[in-house]
């Protein structure tokens, strides 16, 4: 009898839970459509006003940008390791509340009420925490196939990271794996708190749209000093781009073309690759957020992608009134996945 019951209240909490999960988002999406329909209706906000104001950035004048130290929390999203390091969120990015990331991701970003809530409230359900009331390290969200996945556009191989990461911070140590061409894919990779310089390269050098319509804030970005950990990624994207004009923007095709490239690369290097259509997505997204926050300008993507760093002067793309909107956001996703040719030229394999 307890165990019936048991099984009775296990099945009547999860048919409740799932139905206040189904209201819930039929609510963000109404209210995302009708915030992305006050956008069209409504100008845009004035260049140089796009970040509210008494928040940091405002003006374009960002906090000191500090790179991270021996001991601070780092993930595989640039967004928020460029947060931390520029002091938005804890520099430390440890303890940070999902309500915290949720307001500071829409100021800095300009995202809408409905894409700020609805990211770090995945985040908390991948972790298994209360969005409302719980708290995490920057590092807890690669929890592999949670928020991070395989075949990433920027992220590298994980024992190249350690050793890059031991190197830097005890120079005595030599790095024996720096030049070990094993692959760069995250199943590899536990460390994901630093880019790889040449994947990043690859990212930029694979642009081929028009100049940007709005001039890059950085026109020649500065290296960043010798004991950054970023310094190494740094200056191999900038020995890997020495002769390629940076004036140009990515499109997205050019994101898909390089997603594609990324698949077939992981999948014949990792034996237990694995990308679900959730996290392909996913992979989509994340080139939607450098097309609308970044313009895909090159060289504001450079200082980001590289350094992790808000440029000098530099202000969020995303000049809409009520921020850039699910709707937006994902239509730009599903362009970019549906371009990756990747995906139809593969085998077929019929289970």
């Amino acid at each position: 009898m307890v165990l019936i019951i048991t099984a009775l209240r296990r099945i009547g909490r999860g048919i409740t839970l799932s139905i206040l999960e189904f209201c819930f988002l039929v609510y963000l999406f109404s209210w995302d459509i009708s915030l992305t329909l006050i956008n069209v209706l409504s100008f845009n906000r004035k260049v140089g006003r796009v970040t509210p104001k008494g928040h940091a950035g405002e003006g374009g004048i960002w906090p000191e940008y500090i790179p991270p130290q021996h001991g601070d929390s780092r993930c595989s999203c640039p967004a928020l390791n460029a947060m931390a390091n520029h002091g938005i969120i804890s520099r430390d990015g440890r303890n940070i509340s999902f309500r915290e990331v949720s307001q500071m991701v829409r100021a800095t970003y300009n995202f809408s009420p409905t894409l700020s809530l609805i990211v770090p409230r995945y985040m908390a359900r991948i972790l298994n925490r209360s969005y409302d009331t719980g708290r995490f390290n920057l590092s807890d969200i690669d929890v592999h196939n949670g928020f991070e996945h395989d075949a990433s556009l920027v992220r590298m191989l994980s024992i190249k990271s350690l050793q890059f990461l031991t190197h830097l911070t005890n120079p005595a140590s030599p790095p024996s794996l720096r030049n070990n061409n094993i692959g760069r894919d995250t199943h590899h990779q536990s460390d994901q708190g630093l880019p790889d310089g040449q994947l990043v390269a690859s990212l930029l050098k694979c642009a081929t749209g028009p100049p940007p319509r709005v001039q890059a804030t950085e026109s020649d970005p500065p290296l960043p000093p010798s004991h950054s950990l970023y310094s190494t990624v740094a200056a191999q994207v900038t020995n890997a781009i020495v002769n390629f004009d940076m004036n140009r923007t990515l499109t997205p095709r050019d994101l898909s073309r390089r997603l594609g490239a990324r698949r077939h690369e992981c999948r014949s290097d990792n034996e237990q690759y694995s990308l679900d259509y959730r996290h392909k997505i996913a992979g989509s997204a994340k080139g939607s957020a450098l097309l609308h926050i970044f313009g895909g300008c090159v060289p504001d993507l450079y200082t980001f992608l590289a350094e992790e760093r808000l440029p000098n002067g530099w202000e969020s793309r995303v000049r809409d009134q009520m921020g850039l909107t699910m709707f937006t956001f994902n239509r730009t996703a599903f362009r970019i996945e549906l371009g990756v040719e990747e995906e139809v030229n593969q085998p077929s394999t019929l289970v």
